[in-house]
């Protein structure tokens, strides 16, 4: 069975970075395309990071230039290194693989504030 856990999440104050991580149980981790999305209150869950099985990346407009994703297949682990954080950043982060009809973790709380 497939098991995704986040861990890494937390309070910050603004223009400070976290590093979230997603272990994977299972080992079909390197075939899958990983991602990261993100759920405010109120608010719809959005795509911020997607890496691909090759490595290739893309990232939501708002994201571009402050946070990186990338992955250590030997380790079935994904990262994202969020840097400049913004207020606007504070959401539940949840990790995926496979795209939106595939797995997902529990979430991890981001809390931007001073």
């Amino acid at each position: 069975q497939v098991q995704l856990v986040e861990s890494g999440g937390g309070l910050v104050q603004p223009g400070g970075s976290l590093r979230l991580s997603c272990v994977v149980s299972g080992s079909i981790f390197s075939i899958y395309a990983m991602g990261w999305y993100r759920q405010a209150p109120g608010k719809q869950r959005d795509m911020v990071a997607r890496i691909t099985s090759g490595g290739s990346t893309n990232y939501a407009d708002s994201v571009k230039g402050r946070f990186t994703i990338s992955r250590d297949n030997a380790k079935n682990t994904v990262y994202l290194q969020m840097n400049s954080l913004k207020p606007e950043d504070t959401a539940v982060y949840y990790c995926n693989l496979g795209g939106p009809t595939g797995y997902w973790g529990k979430g991890t709380l981001v809390t931007v504030s001073s």
